[in-house]
Formats: C-alpha cells, structure tokens, sequence
C-alpha cells in the first residue's frame, strides 16, 4: 500500500518507518487456538479491548507456560493502521517476559519501540492512544491470568493517558518546581504533549481531570500554604526574609508580585518572572527577573516599572532587596 494510498502527505510524514513497514506487514498478526497450547502444555489467554475514543478493538492471545512465561503471542486488531502497528510492537514487547513482568510495559514503551530515532515520536499526537489500547489489553490478559481486574494493576489516577502521567505526579512537580503554566507541566511531565486532550475541555475526548483545573487548584494551595508559612514565622518573629530558605525566598517573592505587580503588568500585555536570588558579600539580595510580554524591551523597564517592582518587594520583605533585570 502506499503511503498516501492510507494518510494524507502532510499527516503521514509524522508517522515513523518502523509504523509504516508494521502497518503493511505486521509479525506477529494471527490466531492461537486451545489446540496451540495444548501442543506446548501451556495456558490460552484471549484478552479483549476496546477504544471509546475511537471505535478500535484489539484481540489478545498469550500462550502461558507453568513460569508463567509469555513463550508466544498474536493479535487481531479492528481498526486503524496505527492501532495495527502499535499491537504488533505491544506483542513483541511481551514475548519471552513473564506475565508480572509484560504487565509493566507502558504505552509510551510501545511508542518508544516504534521510533526510527530516539528524539522523533513515532506517530501524531492524535494517535496516541492507539498505544494506549495496546497497553490496556496487557492488563486485561494479565488480570485474566492471575485472576484479578485489570483496574488492580492502576495504582494511580491517569491524567493524561497518552503519557501514562498520574495526578500525584502532576501536583507533586507543580509544587516541586513552582510551575506556573501548562507548558512548563508539559516540558517537566509530556502531559499534554500528544493529543491534547487532558489540557482542557473540548479535546479528542472528555478527561474527568484537566491540567488547568490542576494547575489553578494546586497554585491556590501553594499560595495559601505561602501566606500561611510566612504569616505564623513573621508572627513569631523568629525568622527573617534573610533566614528563609532559598524555596521560601522565592515563594515570599512570587506572593507579593502577584498581589501587587503581576496584575499591572497584565493590564498591559507583560509579565515577569524571577530567574535568581542571590546573597552579595555586601550585605543586599539581588533578585534577578526577566520582563515578559510587552513588558520585554519597555524603556520603563528599568526605570519607573523597575523602581515600583523594587520599592515594594522592599517595603513587604527587607529593605536591602536589589532588583535586577536580564
């Protein structure tokens, strides 16, 4: 078949070769039967799964030794070239594994695998979750072997499927690395990256969890937890903006920028961000920002903006703050 016989031009190029050469000849599409693994004294496990977002189906077979060892495996896909490819890659990742070990294997494993170079994804974002099929029908066969559901082996709740990405993990790196919007989540995580979905409503299909509801929730706490923190030290005078650790530094800053800067800069199309704090032998702390938006390349930068920014970081935290733009 050829390539624009299947994809328009333009779509096809983001497929990968290994994806192209497995949707025409995949290895390992095919049928085990009872009699199969009666000839190799093993255990037929026939797992099936379905995609809702798309209509896709794939079909399972493992051939199960007494080691509960994978010592063979096809599938029979219903669906999209993708789906084909990725179930192919899927079956070959679990050849030759144990069960509680092919149970470990990711969609991003399978998308991985199909890659032609390690830096280049192997399909468009939208296509993803014909990976994540293929891993559902993993746990779906091993649940089948082991005599559980399929939903034990999911531990955490997925935000982005495409990624596997859990919401533990997208709150603890929000917090972690003081994230302020969905690209720096998406840099940090690949939440996000692929088909969009989890972003916002609206996407290829509804997500009970979206990383802007994520992202505004967990900032509201980091700020309560912020006010909080310095509101119970400050009251009991034991602690100095000098004497805080370099994270409530940083925290202590953001808070009165956003209470008393940010909002200014907005109404004119800018913004700003804090790239360093530093300690000088002198006695003052430079704070380092970068001016976004319209605010990068403002003459008043570093004059009257510059002046306001610093005068109240001094009136709110200590009097020997320096602000320094890049």
């Amino acid at each position: 078949m050829a390539k624009n016989d299947l994809i328009g031009g333009a779509l096809w190029d983001a497929y990968s070769n290994k994806v192209s050469e497995r949707m025409d000849n995949p290895t390992h599409l095919g049928v085990l039967t009872q009699k199969d693994a009666d000839a190799k004294n093993a255990k037929l496990i026939v797992a099936d799964y379905g995609a809702e977002a798309c209509g896709d189906a794939v079909r399972l077979y493992w051939l199960v030794d007494s080691s509960d060892t994978i010592i063979d495996a096809k599938f029979k896909s219903f669906g999209c070239g993708t789906a084909i490819a990725s179930s192919d890659m899927m079956v070959e990742l679990c050849l030759g594994k144990k069960v509680q070990e092919a149970v470990k294997i990711t969609n991003l494993d399978v998308e991985y695998a199909l890659r032609d170079d390690p830096d280049t994804p192997a399909v468009p974002g939208q296509k993803m979750h014909c990976s994540v099929m293929a891993y559902d029908v993993i746990k779906k066969a091993a649940g089948i072997y082991l005599g559980k559901n399929a939903e034990d082996f999911e531990e955490e709740i997925i935000v982005c499927e495409c990624a596997r990405v859990s919401l533990a993990t997208i709150k603890e790196v929000i917090k972690l690395n003081n994230l302020h919007s969905i690209e720096e989540i998406t840099n940090y995580t690949k939440a996000g990256a692929f088909c969009k979905s989890c972003i916002k409503p609206g996407g290829h299909e509804e997500r009970e969890y979206y990383l802007v509801d994520i992202l505004a929730d967990v900032r509201a706490e980091m700020d309560r937890e912020t006010i909080k923190d310095i509101a119970d030290k400050n009251a009991s005078g034991t602690l100095t903006f000098t004497e805080m650790t370099m994270v409530q530094k940083v925290k202590a800053i953001d808070k009165v920028i956003d209470d008393n800067i940010r909002p200014m800069l907005m109404m004119d199309g800018g913004d700003m961000e804090i790239l360093d704090i530093k300690d000088t032998s002198d006695g003052f702390i430079d704070v380092y920002i970068r001016y976004l938006g319209a605010c990068n390349g403002c003459a008043s930068g570093a004059t009257g903006t510059l002046y306001a920014i610093e005068s109240v970081l001094q009136q709110n935290l200590d009097s020997n703050i320096r602000v320094l733009p890049i």
